[in-house]
């Protein structure tokens, strides 16, 4: 079953309930989704409006990036879970022999670190769709600025999100030096993405 191919309501119902996935991880990326369609939109919004005529070229690209970005994002949602679908599998693996313990750690290794790289990725996808937004900056239809302004903010709840999933699966990972370089890649993307959020938000708020 694909999260991506379930009706709206019906992914709700999987997230209210009591299955531990999808969760956070899946709905960051949802986020990010969201936002990517969202700059999308406002791209088609914008082309074609000869007010905008000088910045058709531009908004073309980003609407093309936008959508490349989508595309991951949405794939991103069932990746997640299937990550956390191999963690939970391993920790489930038989432990009776010293054979049957060393295949199970090597699976809760390996489920550990793809449970950390899907949301890493996640986050270096939300900094892209900022860029993306940044590109679009004062070029774009007006009557559209709340939906970018709702972007922006989505990507950040996207990226902050994924951090977390990021964050929760480090202390599992046993290759410290690349479990450093995790964080401390999480934690400027972290910083930077929120500086220039920051910045987009002032600059749709002041439009509106």
């Amino acid at each position: 079953m694909k999260l991506i191919n379930l009706k709206l309501n019906e992914y709700l119902d999987i997230l209210l309930s009591d299955a531990p996935a999808p969760g956070g991880g899946s709905v960051s990326a949802l986020a990010g989704a969201q936002a990517a369609a969202l700059m999308s939109m406002v791209a088609s919004l914008t082309i074609g409006k000869e007010k905008y005529a000088q910045w058709d070229d531009s908004i073309r690209a980003a609407k093309a990036q936008a959508e490349t970005l989508y595309k991951g994002f949405a794939e991103a949602i069932d990746k997640d879970t299937e990550a956390f679908n191999l963690v939970a599998a391993a920790f489930k693996m038989p432990k009776e022999t010293g054979k049957e313990k060393e295949a199970r750690k090597k699976a809760i290794a390996e489920g550990t670190l793809e449970a950390t790289k899907v949301p890493f990725s996640v986050m270096k996808m939300a900094a892209e769709g900022l860029a993306v937004a940044e590109s679009m900056a004062g070029k774009f239809n007006v009557n559209a600025a709340s939906d970018l302004g709702v972007a922006v903010l989505n990507l950040m709840s996207c990226m902050r999100g994924a951090w977390l999933n990021v964050k929760i699966n480090l202390p599992g990972v046993k290759d410290q030096a690349l479990a450093a370089e995790y964080k401390d890649a999480g934690e400027d993307l972290i910083k930077n993405g929120e500086e220039r959020a920051k910045k987009l938000r002032q600059k749709i708020e002041e439009m509106l």
